[in-house]
C-alpha cells in the first residue's frame, strides 16, 4: 500500500468514526459500560478556548472545565504542540530510569508550593493514598522502644477525598462510602471548622489530619485562618502529619499558586492532580523533608506516574499559567464573577448566597439545583451542582471578561425561565459540611479494629 492511500484510508476511517450516530454511542455506552455516571443525551465531540461543541454542532460555554481539569480550556497551542512533540518521541518510560522532565517538573512545584519533595502518581485518588501512606511510615519510624505507632487519621465532616479504599475511608458521605464497607480501620471526622471538636479527636494516636483547603464536592467551603492554624499547632505537638487535599482548589484556580497559600503557615504534605497535565491523567504528593524522608527505594512506586509525555505537558501548564498571568486572571475574574452572582441574590429569593475565592465558586440556594443545571445545559452553558442545592463553577482560568458577561446572562435566562424547583430541607439548607456531628471516638476503640464511623 502507498504512504498515500494509507493516509486515505486512515482518513476515511476517521470520518466513519465520527460519524457514529448519536444512538449508537449510547446504545453502546449502555451495553458495554459499568453503570457508574447518569449522563445527559448530549455527545461532545471537541472544544477550542473555554467552549465545548456537540455532535450537531451545539456550542456550550464550559463554567465546570472537566470539574476544574481544564484549567486553560481547550485546545490550548501551547498544550497541542507539546503533547503532539512529546508523543512522537516517548509516552511512557518506565520509573526505573530517568526522564527528561521528572526532575524539572519537581523541581516547579517544589519552587511553587514551598515543600521539598514530589512523587508523582497517575490520579487525585492514588496521591491521596500515598499521602496516608508516607504518614503511617512516618508514624512507625518514629515509634519509640518497639511502642506501637500512631495510626488514627482524621478527616472533616463534607469531605470528599477519592474513591479508592484509602481515600474513600476519609470521604464524609455515607452514600460513597456505605457499599465498600468495611474500609480502613482506624479513621474519623472532625466538624468542619470547629475548633473545639478538632482539640477534642486530635489524640496522641493521630498520625494525620487530612482535609481540603476548600471543600468542593462539599459545597465550596473554604476552612477558616483560626481552625488551619490550630491544626498545624496540633500536628507540630502530636507528631502528625498536616495534609492539604489541594486537588480542585489548587494550582491556580483560586487565584494562587495553592490555596493554602493564603494562611502563614505550611502543611507537611499536599496532594495534587485535576489541572496538573491539562487533561492527561497525572497527580502528585508534595511534601517537606520530614515527611519525604519516611520513604526508600521499594516502600511506594507505580507503573505511569510521572511519563515523560505528562510531565513535560504538566511543565508547559505551569509555565504558561504564569506566562499569561492566569492566577491575577483568576482573581480579577473571580472577582467580576462574585459581584455579578451577588446581584442575583438581590433579584431571586431562592439564591441564598455565593462562596468560594477565585474561580473556585459555589451559589447556594433554597431550592433543587438540578433543575438549573439541566435548563443551562439546553442554553449552552455548563455547570454542575453539588448536595442537592449548591451550584458549581470552576471555569478555565483564562476566561475572559465577556465570558464572564455571557455566563451571567445565560445563569439569569435559565433562573428567569425554570418552572421554581422544588424547596430543600431545612436540614439540608445548612450544608452538608455542618449538619451531623460525628460521634465521639474513644481511646478503648483499637486502632488495629476500629471501623469507620459510618460502620459502627
Amino acid at each position: 500500500m502507498t504512504k498515500r492511500a494509507a493516509k486515505r484510508g486512515a482518513a476515511n476511517r476517521d470520518v466513519a468514526y465520527r460519524g457514529v450516530s448519536r444512538a449508537t454511542i449510547r446504545r453502546d455506552e449502555a451495553r458495554y459500560l459499568m453503570n457508574t455516571y447518569k449522563r445527559p443525551a448530549v455527545v461532545f465531540t471537541h472544544g477550542k478556548g473555554s467552549y465545548l461543541y456537540d455532535d450537531r454542532g451545539g456550542k456550550y460555554l464550559d463554567f465546570l472545565g472537566g470539574i476544574a481539569v481544564n484549567s486553560l480550556g481547550y485546545s490550548h497551542p501551547r498544550i497541542v504542540k507539546v503533547v503532539r512533540r512529546e508523543a512522537g518521541r516517548a509516552i511512557h518510560l518506565s520509573n526505573l530510569f530517568h526522564n527528561q522532565f521528572q526532575g524539572l517538573l519537581a523541581r516547579k512545584l517544589a519552587a511553587w508550593s514551598g515543600l521539598d519533595r514530589v512523587f508523582f502518581t497517575n490520579s487525585g485518588t492514588e496521591a491521596i493514598e500515598g499521602a496516608l501512606k508516607i504518614a503511617r511510615a512516618y508514624a512507625r519510624a518514629q515509634a519509640a522502644n518497639g511502642s506501637a505507632p500512631k495510626t488514627r487519621i482524621l478527616a472533616l465532616t463534607g469531605s470528599f477525598h477519592g474513591r479508592t479504599f484509602g481515600s474513600l475511608t476519609i470521604t464524609y458521605p455515607a452514600k460513597y462510602r456505605e457499599p465498600f464497607m468495611p474500609l480502613v480501620p482506624g479513621a474519623d471526622f472532625v466538624k468542619f471548622n470547629d475548633i473545639a471538636d478538632l482539640e477534642a479527636r486530635f489524640d496522641s494516636g493521630v498520625c494525620a489530619l487530612v482535609m481540603e483547603t476548600i471543600q468542593g464536592e462539599g459545597g465550596i467551603f473554604p476552612v477558616s485562618e483560626a481552625f488551619w492554624n490550630r491544626a498545624r499547632e496540633l500536628a507540630t505537638e502530636r507528631g502528625a502529619a498536616l495534609i492539604a487535599d489541594e486537588i480542585q482548589c489548587g494550582l491556580g484556580r483560586t487565584g494562587r499558586a495553592f490555596a493554602y497559600q493564603k494562611f502563614k503557615v505550611l502543611p507537611d504534605i499536599v496532594t495534587i492532580a485535576k489541572p496538573i497535565a491539562a487533561g492527561l491523567p497525572l497527580g502528585a504528593i508534595l511534601a517537606n523533608e520530614v515527611f519525604s524522608s519516611a520513604l526508600s527505594p521499594g516502600m511506594h512506586g507505580t507503573t505511569f506516574g510521572g511519563g515523560p509525555l505528562v510531565c513535560a505537558t504538566a511543565l508547559e501548564v505551569l509555565k504558561t499559567i504564569e506566562d499569561e498571568k492566569l492566577m491575577k486572571n483568576a482573581r480579577e475574574r473571580g472577582a467580576e464573577l462574585v459581584r455579578g452572582l451577588k446581584e442575583l441574590t438581590g433579584r431571586f429569593d431562592f439564591v441564598r448566597e455565593v462562596r468560594g475565592e477565585g474561580l473556585m465558586l459555589g451559589l447556594d440556594l433554597s431550592v433543587e439545583g438540578t433543575p438549573f443545571v439541566e435548563a443551562a445545559l439546553e442554553r449552552g452553558l455548563i455547570m454542575n451542582c453539588t448536595h442537592d442545592h449548591i451550584l458549581r463553577f470552576l471555569p478555565p482560568l483564562n476566561i475572559r471578561s465577556a465570558h464572564v458577561k455571557e455566563f451571567l446572562s445565560k445563569l439569569e435566562s435559565v433562573f428567569v425561565e425554570t418552572p421554581r424547583p422544588k424547596s430543600i430541607g431545612a436540614e439540608s439548607a445548612k450544608g452538608a459540611a455542618k449538619v451531623a456531628t460525628p460521634p465521639k471516638w474513644t481511646p478503648a476503640e483499637s486502632r488495629e479494629t476500629a471501623m469507620p464511623l459510618a460502620a459502627r
